[in-house]
């Protein structure tokens, strides 16, 4: 394992504290332009999410103004109502974005396709960059905010549903993952950078209870506004 990758795992927390739980739940509050943009201002404003740490399974609910649940894997999504019955399904999810642009609306699978990769990647990370097939290399450091941060280029294989195969961590003096930087491949591969505000320990684990997400001028620096997406965290708990 390289250097920086070692030293970014157990800053927050180590791998063998990561694999001693199987699921990660939190509430979570959400805003920003997008969700306007998809034709979905509400649908996930204050959500639940469940996330399987073993394999890529995600859980959002309710999917508002109902009470249904979505249920993610990278080859299908559900919409279910409480009691398990099934409202919609998408079947390989990702080839039915196509040709979408950042106005482009979803409908609530595709919704669930996104924000289940999304979360997934978010939270089961820097813990996955330990996962076969996961190629990690370090390249030159970035300044911003007064400090210097030493960045990571990640390369994720086919068979994991993320924002786009290549995509870059930059970590603080701490250890800490400070920004994520990617392309939203499945609505026209916007450049986008995710800042990590506000880290909490849970069960040892060391988690952002605020993301920020900007777009990511092509000097690298990112825009002021609009902000794209913003999520709080809130009651985390390991299972």
């Amino acid at each position: 394992m390289h250097d920086l990758q070692q030293q970014v795992i157990e800053a927050h927390g180590g791998l063998e504290r990561f694999r001693r739980f199987s699921f990660l739940t939190a509430r979570l509050h959400q805003f920003g332009i997008l969700w306007d943009l998809k034709g979905k201002p509400d649908t996930l404003t204050h959500a639940d999410v469940r996330v399987n740490l073993r394999k890529q399974e995600v859980s959002h609910w309710p999917f508002h103004p109902t009470q249904n649940r979505s249920r993610f894997t990278p080859e299908e999504v559900t919409i279910e109502t409480p009691d398990g019955d099934l409202v919609e399904k998408l079947s390989q999810p990702r080839v039915s974005f196509a040709g979408f642009a950042m106005e482009s609306h979803w409908s609530d699978p595709q919704l669930a396709y996104f924000a289940g990769y999304t979360m997934w990647t978010y939270l089961t990370s820097p813990f996955i960059l330990a996962q076969p097939g996961i190629v990690t290399e370090e390249v030159a450091p970035w300044s911003e905010q007064g400090e210097t941060w030493r960045r990571l280029r990640v390369t994720f294989p086919a068979a994991i549903a993320t924002h786009s195969r290549d995509q870059t961590f930059y970590i603080g003096p701490d250890g800490l993952i400070r920004r994520h930087d990617y392309e939203v491949e499945i609505q026209g591969n916007n450049a986008a950078a995710r800042y990590l505000l506000d880290p909490v320990a849970i069960e040892g684990i060391v988690l952002p209870s605020k993301f920020r997400v900007y777009p990511r001028s092509p000097d690298n620096t990112p825009a002021a506004e609009p902000l794209i997406v913003g999520v709080d965290l809130s009651d985390y708990r390991f299972e």
